[in-house]
């Protein structure tokens, strides 16, 4: 899965600290996410989204090989 978390982070001009306190996780969850370390549950995911007003299909996507 791939996303563009960092990137919507940078247009909103907030940290990785600032995004996980506004929607209840740690830094290094935020971390782990851009790094796609680690792949958001799908509350989560939403709350991202939300939180960017985007739809969740315009923050994540797919891989071929998903």
């Amino acid at each position: 899965m791939t996303n563009n978390v960092k990137v919507q982070r940078a247009i909103a001009n907030i940290t990785q600290a600032q995004l996980a306190e506004k929607i209840g996780v740690s830094r290094q969850t935020i971390n782990a996410i851009e790094l796609k370390k680690y792949v958001p549950s799908t509350v989560l995911a939403l709350k991202i989204a939300k939180l960017f007003g985007k739809s969740v299909h315009e923050i994540f996507e797919l891989d071929s090989d998903d």
